[in-house]
């Protein structure tokens, strides 16, 4: 079972590599510029942004879209993380209560 910070990361990675890959990108690091190099383009920032908020229970403002919020995929990880109460990139997903809990 993957953890929830792997998981995030890596659904994350899969979008940017899926929608890089529909421009002719083969592969992106997690560091790697995303608008400096082309691999994403405006439109692929909404669609990202539709893909974070169908994704991960978060709702993205106006005032989010910010290229620093974007620019990696570590990045957009850190952002993600932190919209959903996480303190760092490696933040799990919000805990869910369970059965024993008193």
């Amino acid at each position: 079972m993957r953890d929830a910070p792997t998981s995030l990361r890596l659904q994350v990675r899969e979008f940017v590599v899926n929608y890089a890959g529909t421009r002719g990108i083969a592969s992106v690091a997690d560091d790697e510029h995303l608008f400096k190099t082309n691999i994403v383009d405006s439109l692929g920032v909404f669609r990202l942004i539709a893909f974070l908020e169908q994704n991960f229970p978060l709702t993205i403002e106006d005032t989010d879209i910010v290229p620093e919020n974007f620019e990696t995929i570590d990045q957009i990880t850190a952002f993600v993380s932190g919209k959903m109460g996480g303190s760092d990139m490696g933040a799990a997903l919000p805990d869910l209560p369970t059965a024993n809990a008193a």
